[in-house]
């Protein structure tokens, strides 16, 4: 069998957890395996709907081993809570599974995140949620951070968290903020061990026997690669790398082991938080699209900024994540428009250009549009290619063009069953 990475290939929120819920399935194991709860997977099936923001998506299988990988940040306090929606539905969690590397978020780290982001001016601010991410990578990075093990060793515990509150004290005093309790801070972190204590393992033996074993795992990614802190829009970027080439690190899987990328894109472009985004619409079609995608980020609730197809935008996370195919999600929103438009260049100073400038230059781009005929009818009960409209095939295979990758998938509704599988991975082997 396969080993799968599910990534985003715009700026997050493109539909992953819907993906993912459809491909597990049939699925033996689901990592996530980069990330915190600073963004959802909104998944709907016979249990109803539920907005992940840790567990991963395939938990609705019973049959799979659903694991929180090294690479992710947990916030015990949201995860309990998490995992107490989720089992109110009727839904086993005793396949869940949380690495002992991962890193803890700890309650000082959203109290810092959201002071760091009020301290920003005006356009400097990032648009974080102020769950915390970022401070709890940064911690991991200079390597004073707490991992999800430690929560079961006392002594240890107590030696790492004495170390950081030292710091941590001092920049909320310059704050103006009161210090934080050692003793208070070692009892709610041995609490959350004492709770979670059985799904805190080791998952490197579990990864490996799944691996070796030919069975089918899925690597599921958070957010998309315009968020990418290496290669996104840099400073307005996630603190980890949601890319296919994280997936490795991140989930304790060998390079020599993915069989599989597929790049999670919606039929127009939404993002969360700051940045240049050169494809948004301030106008009644961007209205239209939030209003018919119900466009709200599934963290914040906040309205998302949309616009038409950024086909740059996806060329650019095509090359850098080795793309096998495509899922393209929410055709269905765009069924009722007379015009839809996709970006296919930028005008920079001038010039058309068709590569991804640095987020300065960026700022600066006029998106250059080509239209597209909508089809002005429902696609929501398409099941087959031959289901769909003329018009909407080819306006699909104009996103597989710029891709430059096939697409396998396409959704065409919120639930399970409304998706159509395409059988050929050609660009050419499906006819409009």
């Amino acid at each position: 069998m396969a080993v799968t990475a599910v990534v985003g290939a715009q700026w997050g929120d493109e539909g992953k957890g819907r993906v993912v819920d459809y491909l597990a399935q049939r699925a033996d194991m689901v990592i996530r395996f980069q990330g915190g709860d600073n963004a959802g997977h909104t998944v709907i099936n016979h249990y109803g709907t539920f907005k992940l923001h840790m567990i991963p998506s395939g938990i609705f299988n019973p049959k799979t081993r659903c694991v929180i990988g090294a690479g992710t940040v947990v916030n015990p306090a949201n995860l309990l809570g998490e995992i107490e929606e989720v089992e109110a539905a009727g839904v086993s969690l005793d396949n869940l599974y949380i690495s002992e590397r991962a890193h803890v978020v700890l309650p000082y780290h959203p109290k810092l995140d959201g002071l760091e982001e009020s301290a920003r001016e005006g356009g400097s601010k990032i648009g974080t949620t102020k769950r915390g991410i970022g401070p709890t990578y940064a911690d991991k990075a200079a390597r004073s951070g707490v991992r999800m093990g430690d929560l079961k060793r006392p002594g240890y515990l107590r030696e790492r968290l004495a170390m950081s509150l030292e710091r941590k004290n001092r920049t909320l005093a310059h704050f103006g903020m009161p210090p934080l309790d050692l003793d208070e801070m070692v009892e709610t972190c041995l609490e959350w061990g004492r709770v979670l204590g059985d799904r805190i393992v080791d998952t490197l033996p579990m990864v490996q026997e799944a691996v070796r074993g030919g069975h089918y795992v899925l690597l599921e990614g958070q957010l998309g690669v315009m968020r990418d802190l290496d290669w996104g829009i840099y400073p307005y970027v996630t603190s980890s790398n949601p890319t296919a080439g994280a997936v490795f690190s991140g989930a304790g899987v060998p390079p020599t082991a993915l069989t599989e990328v597929i790049g999670v894109v919606k039929a127009y472009s939404t993002a969360v938080g700051g940045g240049p985004f050169p494809v948004e619409l301030l106008d009644a079609d961007g209205e239209k699209l939030r209003d018919v995608g119900k466009e709200y980020g599934a963290t914040t609730g906040r309205p998302r900024r949309c616009g038409w197809f950024d086909g740059v935008a996806i060329k650019y996370a095509s090359w850098l994540n080795g793309f096998s195919s495509l899922a393209i999600t929410k055709l269905d929103v765009l069924d009722d428009f007379d015009v839809i438009k996709v970006c296919v260049a930028y005008e920079l100073d001038g010039e058309q250009i068709t590569r991804m400038p640095d987020t300065p230059d960026l700022e600066r781009v006029t998106p250059v549009y080509e239209e597209w005929a909508g089809w002005k009818q429902s696609t929501q009960d398409a099941r087959t290619w031959d289901d769909l409209p003329k018009a909407a095939r080819a306006f699909l295979h104009r996103i597989a063009e710029l891709a430059e990758v096939p697409f396998r998938y396409v959704s065409v509704g919120p639930e399970r069953r409304q998706l159509v599988v395409l059988d050929t991975f050609g660009v050419e082997g499906v006819k409009a």
